[in-house]
């Protein structure tokens, strides 16, 4: 399913500015708003899994090891991104 609103959104004209639902309306900047602001949120799952899951310790620390490093990765990712949009925007204004 996210290969069609990726599809759908690919030219378009990226958010930057208000709310938006879709996360592929959004620019990179906004993509990375809401990486930073889910983070609370991910450890707060964390925490009530740990409490409510019969789990062992190690599946939780790789359940949570896993989570971490995908969200590093991905931060990562949109930063560079962004990074090289925010580059190729300014030569383009000059």
């Amino acid at each position: 399913m996210s290969w069609i609103s990726a599809t759908i959104y690919r030219n378009k004209e990226k958010v930057d500015k208000g709310f938006v639902f879709a996360y592929y309306k959004l620019s990179y900047r906004r993509k990375l708003i809401r990486i930073l602001w889910s983070v609370p949120l991910v450890i707060l799952c964390l925490i009530i899994i740990y409490k409510l899951a019969d789990w062992s310790q190690i599946e939780f620390i790789l359940f949570s090891g896993i989570l971490i490093i995908g969200i590093v990765m991905q931060f990562c990712y949109v930063f560079a991104k962004w990074k090289k949009y925010e580059r190729h925007s300014l030569k383009v204004e000059l």
